[in-house]
C-alpha cells in the first residue's frame, strides 16, 4: 500500500465497470471505473493491489486445520477479499475490495464495495 491515511470510512456495495470482462470471475483484478451514490468514477491508476483469505464468520469454524492453513494463502471457494487502491479522474484516492462471499443463492459471485477514502 501507500503512505497514505484513510479519511472517510464508506464500506458500501458498488457498482464496478471493467472495459474487458475479467477472464476469472471469483479474481476479477482491477476494474477500470466504478458508480457509487450515483456517479461515476473512471479508475485511471491502480497504486496498490493485496487480498486477505481470512475466513469469517461460520466460514472461519468449518476446516480442518491442514486445510484451513492451505485455503489462508490463497482461498476457497467463496473466502477472500482482493483489496485494490485507486486514483480516479476525481483525483481522489479510494480504497475498494471484491468479496467473494455469495450474499445470497441469487447473488452466488460476491460483490464489489468501496471500502474508505484515503489522503495521501
Amino acid at each position: 500500500m501507500t503512505d497514505s491515511k484513510p479519511i472517510r470510512f464508506i464500506d458500501e456495495e458498488i457498482e464496478i465497470h471493467f472495459d474487458q470482462p475479467p477472464v476469472l470471475e471469483k479474481k476479477p483484478g482491477c476494474p477500470d471505473g466504478f458508480t457509487w451514490q450515483s456517479k461515476t468514477y473512471r479508475i485511471v491508476e491502480m497504486l496498490a493491489e493485496w487480498s486477505d483469505f481470512t475466513r469469517r464468520g461460520r466460514m472461519a469454524r468449518n476446516m480442518q486445520p491442514a486445510h484451513a492453513a492451505v485455503a489462508s494463502t490463497r482461498g476457497s471457494w467463496g473466502v477472500g477479499r482482493f483489496y485494490y487502491q485507486v486514483r480516479t479522474d476525481t483525483g481522489q484516492i479510494f480504497d475498494l475490495y471484491y468479496d467473494r462471499a455469495p450474499k445470497d443463492a441469487a447473488r452466488r459471485k460476491g460483490a464489489w464495495f468501496l471500502y474508505r477514502e484515503m489522503a495521501v
